[in-house]
């Protein structure tokens, strides 16, 4: 009896439940915070990848918007859950190391639900978790060759031709798996070489001394195809009605002042419109030792052909735009030593040429064509005669040629200097040659860098 009614102990029972109750609400609160952090840490996961997502589809639009919801769910965290969704939000950081429009910064956020503190702290139910990162990528250069051709090899280079692209890119349509091809000390440098084919074998096609410089970036499978505007064609009422060697009519003039390139053949005969000279069918400079100074600007090539002969130098032209229509084609043979600069470009020697208005920077343009009630004209198949330019030991050439139905071959005389950006359908290069190119927006860009995580 009296071991019954002895209270030894009683506290020390008290106490051991109270710690017990205490030693659980501390591995409750321990557990809670754990899937916290995990969640903390997936949420981190979902952030980087969110980022670099829609660093690669190009930033904050709705391209990258889709991706990084995408990679965010693969992560976890799901946008389109109808309790607790998590929410993606992507922006462009203003302000740090990684600020601008190459950056995309994401932040991923998520209520969880937790397990035990809602018992110690009332309503505290859910805990939001997030994170935040930035990528880079998705960097854009600026094309200075594009080839449109959709199949075979666009891109052929052999016999030590050169082809220098100064902060430029490369922009191949083709898709086929011989797209580009170098041969023969042969050589492809620029900023990045950007190729439709998914499948294009460089081993199989970079060989026998032929290379691409090792700064070269290549870019496979482009999701947008290089297929730049096309300017205005010249048009002038000073030859309309002018008569060609087909029986229609001019749909442009050029005029030229003293020293016109000798034209030669009936009908070929020139016609003098409103003072403007207006030629039909070739049109043959040089030859025979003659040395023939163009005067500045637009020489529209209706039919025939565009002949720069071979043989005596060449006065040339500054501040010039051939235009090609009508199946008109170009050829500079090899041995010409032809100096043409296109508008506003700089002059071999030094100074400026002539501006030829909108057309400033273009030396060769080949009609590209045009749907019907374009330019209230009928639609126009465009010019797709070839174009060679072979030239000889001091050939100065200066300009944008757009030829976006042509293909175009260069070649010959190791002093050929031939400065240009180019659209075409294909360009072939052999011989000693160099083509030496520069940035330009017009033609499009490429976006070069793969996105990466840098905050």
């Amino acid at each position: 009896m009296k071991f019954t009614r002895d209270e030894n102990g009683q506290s020390l029972m008290i106490v051991a439940i109270v710690m017990a109750l205490v030693m659980i609400g501390f591995l409750a609160m321990a557990l809670d915070v754990g899937n916290l952090f995990r969640e903390k840490r997936k949420a981190q996961s979902a952030a980087d990848a969110a980022a670099v997502a829609a660093a690669e589809e190009g930033g904050t639009g709705a391209s990258g918007q889709s991706a990084a919801n995408a990679v965010a769910k693969l992560n976890g965290f799901d946008t389109t859950l109808a309790k607790n969704p998590a929410v993606v939000t992507l922006s462009t950081p203003s302000s740090g190391n990684f600020s601008g429009s190459s950056y995309v910064q994401a932040s991923v956020s998520q209520p969880i639900q937790t397990f035990f503190m809602g018992a110690f702290k009332s309503g505290l139910r859910t805990v939001t978790v997030s994170a935040s990162s930035v990528a880079g990528g998705g960097q854009n250069s600026p094309t200075c060759l594009c080839l449109e051709g959709t199949a075979g090899m666009d891109l052929n280079m052999s016999n030590n031709a050169k082809f220098v692209g100064n902060n430029c890119n490369i922009t191949v349509d083709s898709s086929s798996g011989n797209a580009v091809g170098a041969v023969g000390s042969a050589s492809v440098c620029a900023q990045a070489l950007g190729t439709v084919s998914t499948t294009w074998d460089n081993s199989g096609n970079i060989n026998n001394g032929g290379s691409i410089c090792g700064t070269t970036q290549i870019v496979q499978g482009i999701s947008v195809p290089c297929a730049p505007p096309m300017p205005n064609v010249p048009v002038d009422a000073t030859c309309a009605g002018a008569p060609n060697s087909s029986g229609g009519t001019w749909i442009g003039a050029y005029a030229i002042g003293p020293g016109a390139p000798n034209v030669s053949g009936a009908p070929n005969t020139p016609a003098t419109v409103n003072g403007a000279v207006c030629y039909t069918g070739n049109v043959n400079i040089n030859g025979n030792g003659n040395t023939t100074t163009l005067e500045p600007g637009i020489y529209v090539i209706n039919g025939g052909e565009l002949h720069f002969n071979s043989g005596g130098p060449n006065g040339g032209g500054n501040g010039v735009l051939f235009y090609l229509t009508n199946g008109a084609n170009l050829v500079i043979d090899n041995g010409a030593n032809v100096n043409l600069v296109a508008g506003g470009n700089a002059q071999n020697g030094g100074g400026t040429a002539p501006s030829t208005g909108i057309y400033n920077g273009i030396v060769f343009y080949q009609d590209p064509g045009y749907p019907a009630a374009a330019n209230d004209a009928p639609a126009d198949a465009g010019d797709s005669q070839p174009i060679s330019i072979q030239g000889g030991a001091s050939t100065f050439l200066s300009g944008e040629i757009l030829a976006p139905l042509a293909a175009i071959t260069m070649g010959n005389g190791s002093g050929t200097s031939v400065t240009a950006d180019i659209v075409a359908q294909t360009l072939t290069m052999n011989g000693g040659g160099t083509l030496t190119s520069y940035a330009s927006p017009n033609l499009g860009t490429l976006s070069t860098s793969v996105a990466k995580l840098v905050q």
